[in-house]
C-alpha cells in the first residue's frame, strides 16, 4: 500500500506547480516570451508562452526545500543536503539560461554555457557517479579512486573525483540534450519525464518494501510538478517547456539516477528510445556535414507525424513506448537479463519503429502522388 507521505507529497507538488505554471503563463504573455509558429519546424498555430522552466523550476525548489528544512524525509540515508541544494542550485542555472534564451533567443553556444555550469553544480555538491555496473555480467567497476577536496562546508566535504565526474559530466549532459531534442511535441516530454520518474519512484521503494525512502519521494516530488505543468503543456499546450524546461528535464532524471545510487541503467533504459534518436542525429548531421547545433524536421518525434500520426498519436506512442520498457527493466532483470541486452532489444525497436514510419511515410507521398495525377 502506497505510505500517504508520498500522496501528500503528490497532491502538494502538484498544487504548487498547477499555482506557479498558472503565474507564469501570464508573466510570459504578459512580457511576450513567446514562441511564434514558423509553419516549418514549428507546428502550433499561434504564439504560445514559453518560461515553462521557471514554473517546474519554482515549483520544485520550494517543495523540496520545504521538506528539507521541516522534515527529515527527503534526507536520509542515500540523500544529503548539499546534494538537494546542488539540484536547485543546478536547475536555478538552468532556469536562468532558460529565460535568457526563451526571451533574447541566444547563440547554440551561449547556450550551452548553462547546461555546463550545473553539471559542475551537482559534481560540487556530491553527485557523482562512484561505481557502474558490469554490463556483461556481475561485479563493479569503481571510478572514485582519485579525489581531490577543494572545501569543507557544515562538515561535508566538497571534492572533485576525476573520472566519476568525467562519466557524471557527459550523463548529465546526453541526458539534457536528449530531452532538450526530444521537446518537439505538446506534453511529450513533459510525459516522458513523468513515467520515468515513477519508475525509479517504484524502483527505490522496490516492489512494496520501501529501501530508499528519501529517493522515492523526491521522485514524487518531481511527478507531482510535472503533472501539475502537464495539465497546460499537453496537447493543445497552453505553454511550452522552452529552453530551460526542456533540458530541466533531463537535468533533474540524470541527477535523481546519480544520487540513488542504483537507477541509472533503469533511467538509461527509459530513455532508450530518445536517446537513440539523439546519437542517430548526431550521427546523421555529421554526415550530412551540418551542424550539431542546428534544427530540422528529422526527430523521431517528427517523422511519426509524416508518417500520418496526430500530435496526440505520436506522443502517446512515444509514453507507450517508455512504458513497455520501464516495465522490462524494472522486471526483467530479476531473471538475470542484463541491461546490455535490455540495450540491444531497445536498439532492434527503434530500427523496427523507422522501418514502420519509413513505410507508412512512403505509402503517403505515393497516394499522394497518384491522387496529384
Amino acid at each position: 500500500m502506497l505510505s500517504s507521505d508520498f500522496i501528500i507529497a503528490l497532491i502538494v507538488s502538484f498544487g504548487v506547480s498547477v499555482i506557479l505554471t498558472v503565474a507564469v503563463i501570464y508573466i510570459a504573455k504578459k512580457w511576450k516570451i513567446l514562441d511564434n509558429p514558423d509553419g516549418q519546424r514549428k507546428i502550433h498555430t499561434k504564439p504560445m508562452p514559453l518560461l515553462g522552466g521557471l514554473a517546474i523550476f519554482l515549483s520544485f525548489s520550494i517543495v523540496a526545500l520545504v521538506y528539507s528544512f521541516f522534515s527529515h524525509d527527503l534526507t536520509g540515508d542515500t540523500i544529503v543536503f548539499k546534494n538537494i541544494l546542488g539540484i536547485i542550485i543546478g536547475a536555478g542555472i538552468l532556469a536562468i539560461g532558460g529565460f535568457l534564451d526563451d526571451k533574447y533567443n541566444l547563440k547554440p553556444y551561449q547556450q550551452i554555457i548553462f547546461p555546463v555550469l550545473s553539471i559542475f553544480s551537482v559534481i560540487i555538491c556530491g553527485i557523482g557517479i562512484d561505481w557502474i555496473t558490469n554490463p556483461f555480467g556481475e561485479g563493479l567497476f569503481y571510478l572514485n579512486g582519485q579525489q581531490f577536496t577543494l572545501f569543507w562546508y557544515g562538515g561535508f566535504p566538497y571534492k572533485i573525483t576525476l573520472l566519476a565526474d568525467i562519466l557524471t559530466f557527459f550523463w548529465l549532459f546526453g541526458m539534457m540534450y536528449t530531452t532538450k531534442l526530444l521537446d518537439g511535441l505538446d506534453g511529450l516530454v513533459s510525459g516522458i519525464t513523468i513515467i520515468s520518474a515513477v519508475f525509479i519512484f517504484l524502483t527505490a521503494i522496490n516492489k512494496g518494501e520501501i529501501i530508499q525512502y528519501d529517493v522515492a519521494l523526491l521522485a514524487m516530488i518531481l511527478i507531482g510538478v510535472f503533472v501539475g505543468f502537464l495539465v497546460f503543456n499537453f496537447n493543445p499546450a497552453r505553454i511550452f517547456l522552452g529552453e530551460g524546461g526542456s533540458t530541466m528535464a533531463g537535468f533533474f532524471l540524470g541527477s535523481i539516477s546519480i544520487v540513488s545510487g542504483s537507477k541509472i541503467g533503469v533511467t538509461f533504459m527509459l530513455l532508450s528510445i530518445p536517446i537513440l534518436d539523439f546519437l542517430w542525429t548526431i550521427i546523421r548531421r555529421l554526415m550530412e556535414k551540418r551542424s550539431f547545433a542546428g534544427a530540422d524536421r528529422k526527430h523521431l518525434h517528427h517523422r511519426l507525424l509524416d508518417s500520418g500520426l496526430t500530435v496526440k498519436q505520436a506522443v502517446m506512442f512515444l509514453y507507450a513506448i517508455t512504458v513497455v520498457f520501464g516495465i522490462m527493466v524494472y522486471y526483467l532483470q530479476d531473471y538475470g537479463i542484463s541491461l546490455l541486452g535490455l540495450f540491444f532489444l531497445s536498439l532492434v525497436v527503434f530500427m523496427l519503429i523507422f522501418a514502420y514510419i519509413y513505410k507508412k511515410t512512403k505509402k503517403r507521398e505515393d497516394n499522394l502522388t497518384e491522387g496529384i495525377k
